[in-house]
Formats: C-alpha cells, structure tokens, sequence
C-alpha cells in the first residue's frame, strides 16, 4: 500500500501533468477529464504493486458490479465488444443447452454498432435487420412478429434508452428464443426499476472512455445462471477451467473453446472506484440535459430548429449523450453545421453508426441492400447526431455558448 505521504507526492505529479487545455482541444467533448486523481491513483497503486493481470482486484469489481446492476453473476472482459462476442459464441457452444446452429436467424436493429452485429454472423448466424421506434431509436417492439422465425434476439439500449421490455420479453418467451442485451451505452438505466442487462440471458457494458464509467477500456458480462457463468468464464480464457472448482487438480485443463478476452487489475481498479460514483455522474448527466434543452426552447432564436430524443414510457434513463435530430428545413444543412459544430470544439459524433446497412461491410457480406426500407434508421442517419453531457454541472458561461453554436444552424 501507497503511504499518505508517498500518495501527496504522486498526487502532485498528477497535478502537474494536468494541463488547462480541454482533451482533444474541445472546449465541450463528448466526456471531459474522464479521470479523476483518485481513478488515476488506484491504477498507480497497481501499477506499482506489479500485480497488473487479472486477479483479486477484478474480482471484486465483478462482485460489486452485479450487485450494483441486480445480477447474480458479472465477468469483466477486456471490452465491451469482447462482451459481445463471448455472448454470441456462447449460444452456439456445444455446452449451452438448446444452443444455435449455423444458419440459425438472429433479430438486430438497423441502427446499431459494428461490435453488436458482426460477432452472431462470425458464429454463422444470420441477422433479420428490424426498423427502430423514431421517438426512442431502439428496435421497435411492434415488429418482432414479422421475425417468428428468428431464435435470438441482440437487443441495443441505444445512448441510455430501451424500447418496450415488457413486450419484448413476452415475444422472446412465446418464441424460446434467446436475448442478448448490448447495454454499452446504458449502464445505470432501468425499465420498471430492473436495470437494462438483466432482462435477457446475457447483458453486455463497456467501459469505454465516454461511457457511463470508463476505464479506457474494458467490458463486463452479466447472466443468470452458474451454467452460463462458468461457460462465460472458460471461454473468457482459452477454454480453460483455471478459476473454477472442479474436482481436476491439473492447472492446463482445456475443457472447451475459448478466446483471450481476459481484462487486467489496473482497469478494474480505476472501472471499480468510478462505479462508486456513477449515480451522481447520472444525475449530473440528466441534468446537465434539462439545462440545455431548457435554455434551448427559451432562447428567442428558437424556432423547433430540433427534436429530442426521450426517455421511452417506464425508463429511468442513464444518459450517455444528448442526441437532437435536426428538423425538415435545416436538414439540407447538416454536414456544414456539424463541421462548425466541430470547429468551435463542440465534438459530435452520429448515433451509432447510423442505418448500418448503408455501411460498406454489409455490401461485402451481401446483406439486404435496400436500407432505405428501414425508414425509421434512415432518417435517424439523416438528421440525427449527439453531443456529450458532462458528469458535472455546467457553468452558465458553456451553457450560453452550447446553446448558441447550436442555433447557429439558423445560418446555413
């Protein structure tokens, strides 16, 4: 352990490493400073200890981690995308009961990420894309049974929001089909106060620098039963049974297939002292976009310039970002405007990847090639995008200038 003595030292060094500048040269990012000394420090303290792969430390992060989401079991991974793929191979693996076969369909938004989608089609499962609800961006519930065919479902809590659970939960039972939930962009939401990730066999978070918690990197597993969790667990490390208790006293025992997904203790140190505060980064969030949208509605230059995204019936939001989509008459503006957005250091980025079947990969594996069926997704693309929100309070004087870079598209 540091002394108090020592840790002022190093304390003063991390200050003096600290610079005035905004990351990225933005004076409003999508995350600023994402760590604080404290974060900084317990990863020094593993650092120094020596003791930097997976141990005691990541355990504990996992044990706190699924208690603070009301899971019984959590098992950290290297990223969130990692997260994904050791579910999808799970549900293929010849040790999962009833487990998929290649060529088996799966359902997936056409707004997601790539990390959602590519790692079902690497186990040799075939997507059926579904349109998303245009008032919260998550598949839309009310599709599902045009997908009867389907035996998995990956659901995208899509920058803190969900779509209809109750439902969605109905059909996954009517139908035995799977459900993995990608909650990379909201951990700390809750549907009817169950958190998002708990709802499906297997919820998936990242750790990513301007998520809910960051660590840099990292990503955490969650499910239900000890079947699914020693699964996960084995996979996690080259198909080995280290870790777990089983009778087999030999330390090479290679019991199925299996990755390196494995994270390390200086992440789930600085990932374990941020979770300790996420709910007042949430509420910061949450409120920092009441501000915004507040100030935006009552300047005298507001003329419905954009919609905003809300939290769908019986959410309780985390928010990860604040997205806006431009209205009808400034549209034909949206690439200039987000390039002075940028250049006045305000950082944008779109939601997701868009209506994902506009990407050039999906050419390649020769998807359905009409996206602008997915009506919806393609007008998310068209007109959406999002901007970060601060897990402290914004003063006034950043709050007057967001506001008036953003009614600048006004001008264009």
């Amino acid at each position: 352990m540091i002394s108090k003595k020592e840790a002022i030292f190093l304390e003063k060094i991390i200050d003096k490493t600290n610079t005035n500048k905004e990351e990225n040269n933005y004076q409003y990012p999508l995350l600023e400073k994402g760590f604080t000394n404290e974060d900084i420090m317990k990863g020094l303290e593993v650092l120094l200890s020596r003791k930097i792969t997976m141990s005691e430390i990541t355990k504990k992060f996992e044990h706190k981690f699924a208690e603070f989401v009301g899971s019984k079991y959590a098992l950290m991974v290297n990223s969130g995308s990692s997260a994904n793929l050791l579910a999808s191979f799970a549900l293929v693996n010849p040790k999962k009961k009833n487990r998929l076969k290649p060529g088996d369909r799966f359902i997936i938004p056409a707004i997601c990420w790539s990390t959602s989608l590519w790692p079902l089609v690497q186990c040799g499962l075939k997507p059926e894309f579904i349109d998303v609800n245009i008032n919260n961006f998550c598949l839309d519930e009310k599709l599902l049974n045009q997908n009867t065919k389907a035996k998995a479902i990956m659901n995208i809590h899509v920058l803190g929001n969900s779509a209809n659970m109750t439902e969605i939960c109905n059909f996954i039972k009517s139908q035995n089909m799977f459900m993995i939930e990608d909650t990379c962009e909201a951990l700390g939401s809750k549907y009817q106060n169950k958190s998002l990730g708990t709802f499906g066999d297997f919820g998936t978070y990242s750790f990513y620098y301007s998520h809910q918690i960051t660590s840099g990197e990292g990503g955490m597993i969650v499910c239900k039963t000890r079947e699914d969790y020693q699964l996960l667990h084995t996979m996690r490390a080259h198909g080995w049974d280290r870790g777990l208790k089983t009778k087999v006293k030999n330390n090479f025992n290679f019991i199925n297939s299996g990755f390196n997904l494995r994270p390390t203790d200086l992440v789930a140190a600085i990932g374990l002292n941020q979770l300790k505060r996420l709910k007042r980064m949430m509420n910061s969030r949450s409120k920092n976009r009441d501000l915004i949208i507040d100030k935006l509605i009552k300047h005298e230059k507001w003329k419905n310039q954009f919609t905003f995204f809300e939290a769908n019936e019986n959410v309780k939001p985390s928010w990860f970002g604040m997205p806006l989509l431009i209205n009808e008459q400034y549209i034909k503006n949206k690439k200039k405007f987000l390039i002075f957005l940028n250049k006045s250091g305000i950082e944008t980025r779109p939601i997701l990847s868009g209506n994902f079947l506009n990407q050039p990969s999906c050419k390649l594996y020769n998807f359905i090639n009409d996206a602008k069926k997915f009506k919806n997704s393609q007008l998310i693309e068209e007109k959406g995008f999002f901007i970060g929100l601060p897990t402290k309070e914004i003063n006034k004087k950043k709050l007057d200038y967001i506001v008036e870079k953003l009614l600048k598209i006004n001008s264009y």
